[in-house]
This record gives C-alpha cells, sequence and structure tokens, in this order.
C-alpha cells in the first residue's frame, strides 16, 4: 500500500472543511481535503439539505395558482437539479483549484491517530497527517420495521429527487424536517399525512406556538396524527399500506423523517483514541479539538446540524490556527433556528417554558401575525410573533417568530440578545413600511 505525508487532511467536503482548506491555502499551507462521493462537494446543505428543499419550497408556493401540480412538481425538480449542479460545480473548483489544496474521492478510515486509510477507484493509500479535521456530516435514519426497504419509502435525500409528484404522502415522524416536506408537497397538491408516535406535538415549542403550527398544518389539508406508531409497511402495485396502532393508511410515497445521525461509523475513531458520545458525535473540548491534533467540525461535532454553525467551527479552529484561539464553542452567544414552514418557524433564545422553569422574572408578549400590514399585503397573515423579556433587566431573553420572512427577522435578535440590547429600544426603532419587521415595534 502507498503511503504519503501530508501537514493537513480534511475528511469531508462540507461547509466547515472546504472553508477551512481556502483559509489555509491562503496562509500557504498545503493541505488533502477528502470525500467520500463526488456528489457531495460543498456538503449536505448545498446537495441533499437547506438549497434543493428551500429551491422545491419556493417553485411549489411559486406554483400553488397553478392548476397541473404536477407540471409544477416537474418544473421545480429540473429547476433545482440544475441549481445544485451548478453550485457543486462551483463549491468544488473554488477549493479544488487553489495552489496547494489537493481533492482526493475516497473513503477514509483511520489506522491510529496520525494515519488514515484512504479507499477509493484508484485503491489504497496510507495518509500520515500533522493535523487532521473531520467534517463528515449527518445521514438520515433508518426505520427498523417490516416493509421499510420498499421502493416507496424514502429518506429526506430520496424525497428531494422524485421523478413523480405523489397523490399522497405520508410523513413518519412529526419533527422539523417532517414539517418542511409536508407544507413542500402539500403545495405541490399532494394529500400529505404526518404519523408522529408522540403524544405531545412539537414538544420542544411553547403550546401556544405549537398550537398555531397545528391550526396552519390543520387549514392547508395536513393531517397530523399523534400517538400514531407506524408497525409495517406493506407494499402494492401502485402504491403501499403504512400499518399503525391507530388504522391503515394508503399512499404512492413514505417519508421516514425520525432524525439524523453523525457519519462516523466507518471512521473507527478508536483506532485514533477519539471518543464519541451516546447519541455517536464527536466528543471535543471548546475548541472543537478530539484529540491534540484531531478536529471535529459540523455535524459530527453534534453542537447542531447546522450550515452555519459548521461555517462558525471553522472560525473556530481558524482561530487557534492563524488567530489569537479566543474563539469557542462557549462564546458564539445565541443561537438563530429557522423551519421553513409556510410561514417560516424561527427562533432564538429562551422559550417561555425554559424560561419560567427556571424561575425568571418574565413578561410574555405576543402579536398575531394578521395584526402586520405586510402580512396581509403578502397575504400571509397565520402565525404568532412572541418574545420573552427579563422584568428586571428590561432584555429579550428569547425571541419566536412565527410568520412570514421571520427566517430573515430572527437574525435582527441576535445582536440584540448578545449585545443586552433592551426590548424597550426594539419598540422604538424605526423601520421601514411597509415591512414585517416593523411588527417588532408593535411587539
Amino acid at each position: 500500500m502507498d503511503e504519503r505525508v501530508v501537514k493537513n487532511l480534511i475528511i469531508g467536503f462540507g461547509k466547515a472543511g472546504k472553508t477551512l482548506a481556502a483559509d489555509m491555502a491562503g496562509h500557504g499551507e498545503t493541505v488533502m481535503l477528502v470525500e467520500e462521493s463526488n456528489t457531495m462537494y460543498g456538503g449536505t446543505c448545498i446537495n441533499v439539505g437547506c438549497i434543493p428543499s428551500k429551491k422545491l419550497i419556493v417553485e411549489g408556493e411559486k406554483g400553488q395558482l397553478t392548476a397541473d401540480k404536477k407540471e409544477v412538481f416537474a418544473r421545480a425538480m429540473a429547476l433545482k437539479e440544475a441549481l445544485i449542479g451548478k453550485l457543486r460545480d462551483v463549491n468544488y473548483h473554488k477549493v479544488a483549484d487553489l495552489e496547494g489544496v489537493e481533492v482526493v474521492d475516497a473513503t477514509a478510515s483511520f489506522v491510529d491517530s496520525h494515519r488514515v486509510r484512504l479507499i477509493g477507484k484508484d485503491g489504497e493509500t496510507l495518509v500520515k497527517a500533522d493535523r487532521i479535521f473531520i467534517n463528515t456530516g449527518s445521514s438520515p435514519n433508518q426505520l427498523k420495521i417490516a416493509g421499510a426497504d420498499s421502493k416507496r419509502v424514502y429518506d429526506s435525500t430520496g424525497l428531494l429527487s422524485l421523478e413523480e409528484r405523489p397523490d399522497r404522502l405520508v410523513i413518519i415522524g412529526g419533527g422539523y424536517i417532517s414539517l418542511e416536506f409536508a407544507f413542500m408537497y402539500q403545495a405541490f397538491g399532494s394529500k400529505v399525512t404526518i404519523l408522529d408516535a408522540g403524544d405531545v406535538f412539537l414538544p420542544r415549542e411553547d403550546r401556544d406556538i405549537a398550537e398555531e403550527m397545528l391550526r396552519v398544518l390543520t387549514s392547508k389539508g395536513i393531517e397530523v396524527r399523534q400517538g400514531a406508531r407506524t408497525e409495517r409497511i406493506e407494499d402494492h402495485e401502485t402504491a403501499v399500506t403504512v400499518v399503525t396502532n391507530g388504522g391503515d393508511i394508503e399512499a404512492e410515497a413514505v417519508l421516514v423523517a425520525i432524525g439524523r445521525h453523525s457519519n462516523t461509523a466507518r471512521l473507527q475513531l478508536d483506532k485514533a483514541g477519539v471518543g464519541m458520545d451516546n447519541r455517536g458525535n464527536i466528543v471535543t473540548d471548546e475548541h472543537l479539538k478530539a484529540a491534540p491534533h484531531i478536529w471535529a467540525m459540523g455535524d459530527v461535532a453534534g453542537h447542531g446540524q447546522f450550515t452555519y454553525l459548521s461555517l462558525d467551527d471553522y472560525r473556530i479552529v481558524s482561530s487557534q490556527l492563524f488567530g489569537d484561539g479566543s474563539r469557542t464553542t462557549l462564546n458564539r452567544g445565541a443561537i438563530p433556528t429557522s423551519v421553513f414552514t409556510d410561514p417560516t418557524l424561527s427562533h432564538i433564545g429562551l422559550t417561555e417554558t425554559e424560561a419560567r422553569r427556571q424561575g425568571l422574572d418574565i413578561t410574555v408578549r405576543r402579536l398575531p401575525a394578521m395584526a402586520i400590514p405586510k402580512a396581509k399585503v403578502l397575504g400571509k397573515t397565520d402565525g404568532l410573533l412572541k418574545e420573552i423579556v427579563d422584568n428586571h433587566t428590561g432584555e429579550v431573553l428569547g425571541t419566536t417568530l412565527f410568520c412570514a420572512e421571520s427566517h430573515e427577522l430572527i437574525n435582527l435578535f441576535k445582536v440584540v440578545i448578545d449585545h443586552h440590547i433592551p426590548a424597550s429600544y426594539v419598540r422604538n426603532m424605526i423601520f421601514t413600511h411597509p415591512t414585517m419587521a416593523e411588527g417588532l415595534n408593535d411587539l
């Protein structure tokens, strides 16, 4: 087996890995960037996550007034494929064309703490590296019941590339990925049923937000069944039967949306002395170090499966290599999140439930989305805006925005929370009109 020696080895072409590779090249360092699949240059977000799903959501919304939903679906899939193909190519060349960067298509596994075996189309290579960075991302969890191997059962990746729109879609799982696909396929004209095994809908959300989401889902004809445990899936010629404890459902497609897991199984991390938690994430310190010369970034580091956190993981590592080392996982402040439902659900900071559990003295402020003039202009009056304010300091502790454009608005509150800006400042801010942002005055 051939053996090579490199200074920097990055395993995974995700957001953190590709950005770090370019940064290293800019500092005159050499780096080998290993990616298992040539369809994943750029990472999950670009290829099978944020970008394709949001493109389909946008195209579905644009085509809601079109009678032929199957034509809308086919056009949306074609546009999505063209977009991700272009982005993947751009991402590849942004890194591969840099002096000092070598991109290798191969599967990586540790031999010991400094050596990694690469298996690619040209055989095996042993690589010894001074520094190793793991950025291998995550994959959808699989359903382990009879019939789950049916060709009509898909994970999120598969459902982003269907050739034909299903008339009926069953989604197993009641989390945020489930909701995004439910709204997406409802817009394409599918009859959507969500099977949530839990007894509480969206347990991490406050009840008023969860109830408003459920109301919106129902108003769009999306059925949500709580306490619905899927027992097996039976194949038929043109459909499947999903057998549950509460009755059978027929569908042309089934989406399994029961979470994701870190891609660590094939890395043989134990040989490198790298530890994992009980969820399969790599254990790191606040500098993302898993060993003195090994770092984990992105989904595998277990701090949240968001591409923007992967980017911030890069900043933390770069701070150690080329900066003053001050940036860590402990000082990156409040983290905003958005779920691209219709309208979008965005949150940052504490929920009301969490604040009360901590015994904090708070004021809770609510505003229905229909009270905002721009919501009426957009024809998107569903939703609820909510803010948690500390009565002693006047500071915003948390904000939930379930309304149109909330994925843009929520970023304002990162500045507000991180810099301890009082709620009274936001109340008196001057916003342009008509905008969704000016609703924050009234909130």
